[in-house]
């Protein structure tokens, strides 16, 4: 079983925080130089018809708010998806999207968020020049985004991805060789995640940009239950954050939503509101950028 961590600690603890996770309204962040004039940017759509855990409305508006101080225009994105209403959408973000089944019954088996015509038609959108940012976190959402991430030739784990070194925040850093150097994380010397889940990176073509190292993958039947049977893995191989070229499109891969937020857990902060997070709005920019250039 998981050896460093007490087990009924780290399922109360988890617990609470899931109950009590909220946007953070007070925080903000302005880019030195916006990429773009107020409102002039792309059009990014984020997923609202999915059973979205994160949303524009709700615990995504700090994402949202990020983006547009950067020029973006963020608007939310409803119902299924189909040829026509991606027809505007230039850059579209999938958070925690979930089954309906999946809503308050964070259970295995986990059925796909997205039925057969919609990874058709994102597939297609995305090889005709779409831009997906995809993000899924720790189980049940894995396994929810599993068979859209597979259309592309990525395998999500259903999995929680527990750091082994009990630190008091995941960091990622180039020292270590867990944050890729490439354009995207220049000046950038360390990002924090908040657990998560992690994907095996298939395709020739991708590059990882956080790899999981000393990690250990656990995929229990309910979320948060961790039993003495609980299937694990060695975490090493696997990725939290990814870049794809595809087709005349691009993609972003994700293992873990709150980096890329900011909430308040517990009475504490999570996500680009930790005092040691001050990178991570940096990184979510550099990967929008990426993904809106041609």
């Amino acid at each position: 079983m998981f050896k460093h961590i007490p087990l009924l600690l780290l399922c109360l603890c988890s617990l609470q925080l899931a109950a009590q996770q909220v946007s953070d309204s007070t925080f903000q962040y302005r880019p030195t130089s916006p990429r773009h004039a107020k409102g002039k940017g792309p059009v990014v759509y984020i997923d609202e018809g999915h059973h979205n855990f994160h949303t524009l409305s709700g615990r995504y508006a700090p994402f949202a708010r990020v983006l547009e101080a950067d020029g973006y225009q963020v608007r939310a994105h409803r119902g299924r998806f189909n040829a026509e209403n991606l027809k505007d959408v230039d850059i579209l973000v999938i958070a925690n999207a979930l089954d309906s089944s999946s809503v308050g019954n964070w259970v295995t088996p986990t059925k796909s968020a997205f039925d057969a015509s919609e990874l058709v038609t994102l597939v297609s959108w995305v090889m005709q020049g779409g831009k997906l940012f995809l993000i899924a976190d720790h189980m049940p959402f894995g396994g929810a985004a599993g068979p859209l991430a597979a259309s592309f030739g990525v395998e999500y784990c259903n999995c929680f991805a527990m750091d082994e070194r009990q630190r008091a925040v995941e960091r990622f850093n180039k020292k270590q060789g867990t944050l890729n150097d490439t354009p995207l994380t220049a000046g950038i010397d360390s990002i924090v995640t908040f657990t998560g889940s992690a994907f095996a990176l298939l395709p020739d073509d991708a590059i990882p940009i956080l790899r999981l190292k000393q990690y250990s993958l656990l995929s229990p039947q309910r979320a948060w239950q961790f039993e003495d049977d609980t299937p694990i893995r060695d975490g090493d191989d696997f990725y939290q954050l990814a870049i794809l070229p595809y087709g005349s499109g691009k993609l972003v891969f994700s293992g873990e939503a709150a980096m890329f937020t900011a909430q308040i857990a517990g009475g504490q902060p999570v996500g680009m509101n930790h005092p040691q997070a001050g990178s991570n709005a940096k990184l979510l920019l550099a990967l929008m950028h990426w993904l809106e250039e041609k």
